[in-house]
């Protein structure tokens, strides 16, 4: 197995969710050379109700990665991951979501609040919201039709015309940072039109990303995904994160197929990422390999 030199490597991952937690939990070795940009305009489940009601920005994708980058359980752990049961008004609430929230309302910035729990949970992986301000995924249809909110786009039955975000909002300055600074950047894996565009449809974080000197990398899902996106060549989403990027391209696309069409313009590296137990699932230390590989490459 191919070694990356670890000692300088500055590795930005770009998402939300379920994928992105995947991926930095898979580079957790990397310690806090990793940054997670954590895309916050979820408005479905614990995270949707409570922005109905406190507003701000969304919680439950930064919840999520912090979750699975926890190696050491403990009582706060046990805490920041509970979720309440009943009939009652907190009945599907994560308590990790509250106390972000609590401390968000408490006049810390949201990036303060993150790191307070990242420091209480023992987790060195840096993790940074897309932006600290509110901010909704909206859509425009090919009928002249302007959808708004996550869970509306991911409804969709055909693939929107164009996504934006509502209101427009600026990136946080130390995601802008950890972009100038990276030596790696990956997009991927997760819901690409709610967990990966989201973030790149920032004014300032794209221009960021077309001037940075990092090699960027698009990580490929292991099966189609449900609603709109599953409607989406790969060819059709590596052109949209390449307009949001103002026309930077995609240097490496990590996939577990060939892609022949696309061998001319990018640098497949096919490797075998599925889990044993679910084919669909990414595994980590599959990813590990992938992604030390990539770097040694360089």
């Amino acid at each position: 197995m191919l070694k990356a030199d670890k000692s300088d490597k500055k590795i930005v991952a770009i998402g939300g969710g379920h994928g992105l937690g995947r991926i930095l939990s898979s580079l957790s070795n990397y310690g806090s050379q990793v940054t997670g940009i954590v895309t916050t305009t979820d408005n479905g489940g614990s995270t949707g109700r409570i922005r109905a009601c406190q507003g701000g920005i969304a919680w439950g994708d930064m919840r999520n990665c912090i979750n699975q980058l926890i190696t050491e359980p403990s009582v706060g752990s046990m805490i920041f991951e509970y979720r309440f049961k009943g009939n009652g008004e907190l009945d599907g609430h994560n308590l990790g979501n509250l106390m972000l929230t609590a401390l968000d309302n408490l006049c810390i910035r949201p990036l303060e609040a993150i790191n307070l729990i990242r420091d209480m949970l023992n987790v060195e992986t840096q993790i940074i919201p897309m932006s600290e301000h509110p901010s909704d995924l909206a859509a425009f249809t090919h009928n002249g039709e302007i959808i708004s909110g996550e869970t509306s786009v991911d409804e969709l039955q055909e693939i929107p015309k164009r996504l934006f975000l509502e209101p427009a909002v600026p990136a946080t300055k130390e995601a802008i940072e950890a972009i100038n600074d990276a030596d790696l950047i990956l997009l991927g894996p997760g819901s690409f039109l709610t967990s990966v565009m989201p973030v790149l449809l920032l004014r300032d974080l794209g221009l960021a990303l077309k001037n940075c000197n990092a090699q960027i990398a698009f990580i490929t899902n292991l099966d189609k995904e449900h609603g709109p996106a599953g409607k989406m060549s790969l060819e059709t989403m590596l052109h949209w994160c390449e307009r949001a990027m103002n026309g930077r391209k995609i240097d490496t696309i990590i996939t577990d197929k060939p892609q022949p069409e696309l061998a001319q313009r990018f640098n497949l590296q096919i490797e075998d990422l599925a889990s044993n137990n679910h084919e669909w699932r990414h595994d980590r230390d599959k990813l590990k390999h992938a992604i030390d590989k990539l770097i040694a490459s360089r």
